[in-house]
């Protein structure tokens, strides 16, 4: 299984997590607390920015306009990694 890094810029943590696995899942699994509620893309409780990398949806269109796709922000509930990812 390919896996990545996920690191967050606030705290400097890192995880790894699998291309198969929702970023907050794998958050979770290895003991990294996101901000989360409904884990379904709606809420927005999870809402972060990706300051580098990219992530694909496993859903046609999550919780996140046009606007804010452009500007980076992502659902790690619902956000499965492409790459190593920085998160803001």
């Amino acid at each position: 299984m390919t896996s990545y890094r996920v690191t967050l810029a606030r705290t400097g943590a890192s995880f790894e997590a699998g291309a198969d696995q929702p970023l907050l899942r794998a958050a979770e699994a290895a003991g990294v607390a996101l901000p989360n509620s409904c884990r379904n893309g709606t809420c927005r409780t999870c809402l972060c920015q990706l300051a580098a990398g990219s992530v694909r949806y496993a859903i046609d269109w999550p919780g996140v306009s046009r606007e804010e796709r452009a500007a980076g922000w992502i659902l790690p509930c619902v956000a499965y990694p492409c790459s190593d990812l920085l998160l803001r």
